[in-house]
C-alpha cells in the first residue's frame, strides 16, 4: 500500500479534507471537519494558515511544507484556509 504522503500523479484522486485531516492527526469524518471549521472560524485574513494558534508545531510544519510543495496537497490546504476565512455553511 502506498504511503499517504506520496505525491499524487496526474489522474489520481485529488486529496480532500478527509485525507488532510487524517494527515494532521485530527478526526476526519464530515461532522468533525465541520465542527473544526466552525470552532476555528474566522481566521484573520492577514494570518497564514500554518501560523494559526490552534495547530501543534508538527501540524503547522506539515501545512507549511504542503503549501511549499505546490502540488495537489497545496490545493486542499488552500481550500481549508478559505473555509476557515469565509462564513461557514451550516447544513441542517
Amino acid at each position: 500500500m502506498e504511503d499517504a504522503m506520496t505525491t499524487l500523479t496526474p489522474g489520481e484522486s485529488q486529496p480532500g479534507f478527509t485525507e488532510l485531516f487524517a494527515q494532521l492527526g485530527l478526526p476526519n469524518d464530515e461532522a468533525s471537519i465541520q465542527q473544526f471549521i466552525r470552532q476555528h472560524h474566522p481566521l484573520a485574513d492577514d494570518l497564514q494558515l500554518h501560523d494559526a494558534p490552534f495547530w501543534t508545531p508538527q501540524q503547522a510544519q506539515m501545512l507549511k511544507e504542503k503549501i511549499r510543495c505546490d502540488d495537489d496537497w497545496a490545493i486542499v490546504v488552500d481550500q481549508l484556509s478559505l473555509a476557515l476565512r469565509k462564513a461557514p455553511e451550516l447544513h441542517k
